[in-house]
């Protein structure tokens, strides 16, 4: 490295000189100068401060920096700035740093221990980089290290988080990260003006220790995500500080003691999801007058739920869901509860007709009930919530399908609307005055047993992206109406009895004949869509460009067409009447992953093509009446047998089954072409070269004779 990256040029220190006593201008010093630039030049990328942090230039004027008075750099900020490369420890030169922010960088390797027990420094932070290694404990000196602020963030900091901590440390974030062992049992004592503690997201094991209870100015304490198991300490209601207290996906257990919450009485959010706590909310839970949000889901917990919950008026978020609470929602009286935005109740045993007080509620954007035992017809006040974006019923016991979408089409701002699996063995509407649905991206009427045909008042939902109507006794044809959905990509017809041909307007459908993303309104996740116990989709990227018809009765050919559906992504026409070849077009579709035409009538070859989809990676043609061979290598090695079992007629390796020696598989694409050059020109060279042997063979013999 050239010394002159760290030095003033000689014609540019007179200059800066001058102008520095010429001007007010606050000048900086010039081995301070020095030190940034050795940080400069340590790094492999810059992001272009190169332009600013000029060696004959005022260095306070620096983009990112900020000087005192007399000119010592007191501020260093450069977030986002897309820096690579390691932190200079030299950093901890600058001994009046009081702020060191490199957030949101892609900077990597350790973070020098000078900067953690800087003599200035009480603000640092260093979070969403690529920074890795260990936090060692702090020496011992006679001098106290002034940090206030440690971010750590979103790294790759590995090893066990230290016993001790900065004793002026007020908020403390190393969230994210792979910190490993027990949480510090002298943190308090440690660290007295402890207010933020913030280590979710890391492997740390054992109990919360009971000295957590003595930080007496604690007010933020989240450490989901981790190992952590036992119950919550009697101490820890001593921290009556507590604003936001967030513990989820551990193994914690136990029950939530009235006499305990009630201490609380501070708390804006609670958050004990996805551990093993067991019994019911205590009735105290109503006096945490400055609640906001309850997150209790995924836990054994039981019970009713408590009348005095809609004394917490602030209320925003209640999840309760995947728990065994039970009775009737309508001893509960959520009027009270004028702020509420979002409650999943989702997976419970409560009982009853849903609560008409729910109705009052005119601020919600997401309600979920889904997966309970309701049963009765959905009352008219649904249409008051004008916000409602999100609403999930399904899996209930909810009858008068159409009294439902009549209703429900009041709330034009629905955008996801889950009602599938109720109004069992009912009739679908097909009457016309059924609208209002124009904002729906995403609909399911699936798995109620609906009999009738597939109703022409869903054509007037322009902006449907995802349709779910499987699980029904759907009969009729598929309507070619069905391709005018401009913004359609997810069609699930599935376990139907729908007959006649898979109509080719369904490979005019835009969005699978397009490599244009699909559009969900991000709203339309404001909850995760499940389609198991297990199995969520959180983001408007989960639904992938599907067409599942499988199960019906559907007839005739594959239309060739089908090869101009150059998006899609998984196709299943599996267990219909089909008959005919498999389309040489399908060979087109090359973003297909999923391609199940098992149990149909098929004959034929199976296309050698097959191979050129290289991102196929579930194959299934079994129980057909194909014939042949079946192809190898490409993406055919990866298949198993059972891919391709139920067909007598084919042959090949995969099925142990050899082919007669004049049965060979059909060539590539590139055997094809190899075939027509090289080959045929050396076949033709031989006859030529042949014929003419022969042909000198009989002028000889006529001359000698």
């Amino acid at each position: 490295m050239s010394p002159n990256k760290f030095s003033l040029s000689i014609a540019g220190l007179p200059l800066v000189l001058l102008l520095c006593s010429a001007s007010p201008i606050i000048c900086c010093l010039l081995h301070e100068k020095t030190t940034l630039l050795q940080f400069l030049h340590g790094l492999s990328q810059e992001g272009g401060l190169n332009v600013s942090w000029r060696n004959d230039t005022n260095c306070c004027t620096w983009e990112g920096i900020t000087c005192s008075m007399d000119g010592v750099v007191t501020d260093v900020s450069l977030p986002s700035r897309n820096l690579e490369g390691n932190i200079s420890s030299c950093l901890g030169h600058l001994t009046r740093l009081l702020r060191l922010n490199l957030s949101s960088n892609l900077l990597s390797g350790n973070l020098p221990q000078e900067l953690l027990s800087s003599s200035s420094i009480i603000v640092l932070d260093v979070s969403s980089n690529r920074l890795t290694g260990g936090l060692k404990e702090l020496p011992y000196t006679t001098s106290v290290p002034p940090l206030q602020v440690l971010n750590i963030s979103s790294n790759l900091f590995t090893g066990p988080f230290p016993r001790t901590t900065w004793k002026n440390l007020l908020v403390l974030n190393a969230s994210n990260n792979s910190f490993t062992g027990h949480l510090p049992t002298q943190l308090c004592t440690s660290s007295p003006s402890l207010t933020v503690l913030q280590l979710s997201y890391n492997q740390l094991s054992g109990s919360i220790p009971p000295g957590l209870g003595s930080c007496s100015m604690l007010r933020v304490l989240k450490v989901g995500h981790n190992n952590l198991s036992g119950t919550l300490p009697t101490e820890l209601f001593n921290a009556i500080t507590l604003e936001f207290l967030s513990l989820p996906m551990n193994g914690l257990q136990g029950t939530l003691q009235s006499a305990h919450i009630v201490k609380l009485s501070s708390l804006i959010s609670l958050d004990l999801g996805g551990n093993s706590f067991s019994g019911i909310i205590p009735e105290s839970i109503g006096h945490l007058k400055r609640l906001e949000e309850l997150h209790l889901n995924n836990n054994m917990m039981y019970g009713e739920l408590p009348p005095t919950l809609t004394n917490c008026t602030n209320l925003m978020t209640i999840n309760l869901q995947t728990n065994n609470f039970s009775g009737e929602l309508t001893k509960v009286n959520f009027s009270n509860l004028p702020n509420l935005k979002i409650m999943d109740l989702m997976w419970n045993t409560f009982s009853g007709t849903i609560p008409r007080s729910i109705y009052s509620c005119r601020n919600l954007i997401a309600l979920r009930l889904s997966s309970n035992k309701f049963h009765g017809q959905l009352p008219e006040g649904i249409g008051n919530l004008k916000s409602l974006t999100f609403l999930s019923l399904g899996n209930n016991s909810l009858t008068n399908i159409t009294n439902a979408l009549q209703i429900l089409g009041s709330s034009k701002n629905l955008i996801t609307l889950l009602i599938g699996k109720n109004f069992r063995q009912e009739t679908m509407p097909e009457d016309e005055s059924i609208g209002g649905f124009e904002n729906v991206q995403i609909l399911s009427l699936d798995g109620c047993s609906l009999s009738g045909k597939i109703p022409h008042w869903l054509s007037k939902l322009t902006n449907l992206g995802v349709l779910m109507l499987h699980g029904n006794r759907l009969t009729g044809s598929i309507p070619d109406w069905i391709s005018n959905l401009n913004f359609l990509f997810y069609l699930e017809l599935s376990n139907n009895s729908l007959t006649g041909k898979i109509p080719t307007a369904l490979m005019h459908m835009p969005m699978l004949r397009s490599e244009a993303a699909n559009y969900l309104d991000p709203r339309s996740f404001l909850l995760p869509i499940y389609s198991g116990p297990s199995l969520q989709l959180g983001v408007t990227s989960a639904f992938r460009k599907e067409l599942v018809l499988s199960v019906n009765k559907l007839s005739g050919d594959i239309p060739l067409e089908i090869g101009q559906l150059k998006a899609i992504w998984g196709l299943n026409f599996s267990s219909n009447l089909l008959s005919g070849n498999i389309p040489q077009s399908i060979c087109d579709l090359t973003s297909l992953q999923m391609l199940d035409l098992s149990s149909n009538h098929l004959t034929g070859t199976i296309p050698s093509e097959l191979n050129n989809l290289h991102y196929l990676s579930a194959f299934n043609i079994s129980n057909n009446d194909l014939q042949g061979p079946v192809p190898t290598g490409g993406q055919f090695s990866t298949f198993e047998s059972s891919s391709f079992i139920g067909n007598p007629k084919l042959c090949g390796r995969v099925l142990n089954r050899p082919c007669d020696s004049t049965e060979t598989a059909p060539f590539s694409d590139i055997c094809a072409k190899e075939w027509s050059t090289e080959v045929i020109f050396a076949i033709a060279f031989g006859v030529f070269f042949g014929v003419g042997v022969l042909y000198d063979q009989l002028v000889l013999y006529r001359f000698l004779g």
